[in-house]
């Protein structure tokens, strides 16, 4: 009996904990609707972290207000590393400094995990424009009569796209007028139709479109050219250097999550990012990996609110 006993204790001591096979699933909360870009990384994202964490991953979908209905859903939960915001640089560094009412402070109530990756933009004109080039189209700009404007498309206000244009105007002395459309469908069916006469968008949102003829790009604003758009050349290349932004996403969880928890999956997300088959379909989709730890997301936050601030100041734009 003691033997079997024995036995019996020692069987016990080898099973998993009482539910490790059925963990509750981990909550990716993106601000953006199914099909879109920041969709397609947070799925392809969740994917493989759930391998890598052998846990579910559920995609929560808040879209809306540029991010930010997400952002202060994940703000505002319960900080035991259940719910994790797929954050990125409008609602997180630009939105502060735009929105004198944001029902959430970045700073003190998210916790930066890893930056997974970048989107750099690319300013597009209607394929009928007179504009071949960057060149055509800052001329053509500036030669505008008083009062005249270049619309410039936008995904919303206080959005990359938005104060790159206004970041733009201030580097090349052009007048511009934001258009601001609530959805991104709206925005590219009105660019395609000619009725806004430029927008700053991301590559994976502009190469179908320059690829199947409806838009012209003239240049990006990554460090390199993308090797999706490779005829097109960088800011940079064009004597533009100061035109640089990009839009990067990185994993927030609620401020008080225990650094314990919020560093392994800083790790794990890393890992799942940078693995082969995920790199491939992200870097097709028009993503650049960065994998960045949990410190250099910190400091990468940090430095961009500080540089999106003194944006928005120079633009002079207040959302309230």
């Amino acid at each position: 009996m003691r033997r079997r006993h024995l036995m019996l204790s020692l069987g016990a001591l080898a099973l998993p904990p009482l539910g490790a096979a059925a963990q509750s699933p981990l909550k990716l909360v993106v601000g953006f609707p199914p099909g879109t870009g920041p969709d397609v990384l947070a799925r392809t994202l969740g994917q493989q972290l759930g391998e890598v964490m052998k846990q579910p991953v559920v995609i929560d979908n808040r879209a809306g207000a540029g991010g930010q209905i997400a952002t202060q859903a994940v703000a505002k939960s319960a900080a035991d590393g259940s719910t994790v915001l797929l954050g990125e640089v409008g609602s997180i560094a630009i939105a502060p400094a735009a929105y004198s009412k944001l029902p959430y402070d970045p700073a003190r109530e998210l916790l930066p995990v890893a930056e997974v990756v970048r989107s750099d933009f690319v300013l597009v004109v209607p394929a009928g424009s007179p504009a071949q080039d960057l060149k055509g189209f800052l001329a053509a700009a500036k030669a505008k009569s008083a009062g005249d404007r270049v619309n410039f498309a936008t995904f919303g206000a206080g959005t990359p796209g938005h104060f790159g244009a206004e970041l733009l105007a201030e580097q090349a002395q052009l007048r511009i007028e934001p258009v601001h459309y609530r959805a991104t469908g709206d925005a590219i069916t009105a660019l395609v139709a000619g009725d806004v006469q430029a927008a700053f968008v991301s590559t994976a949102l502009a190469v179908p479109q320059v690829k199947g003829g409806k838009l012209r790009a003239l240049a990006t604003t990554a460090a390199v050219r993308s090797p999706l758009l490779p005829d097109v050349a960088t800011f940079a290349e064009a004597g533009w250097p100061k035109l640089d932004f990009s839009a990067w996403f990185a994993l927030f969880v609620p401020a008080g999550t225990p650094a314990a928890v919020a560093d392994q999956l800083g790790r794990q997300a890393v890992a799942a990012v940078q693995a082969p088959q995920v790199r491939q379909k992200l870097q097709e989709a028009g993503f650049t990996v960065t994998g960045l730890t949990r410190m250099e997301t910190e400091r990468v936050v940090k430095a961009e609110t500080q540089r999106w601030a003194g944006i928005v100041k120079a633009s002079g734009f207040k959302a309230d």
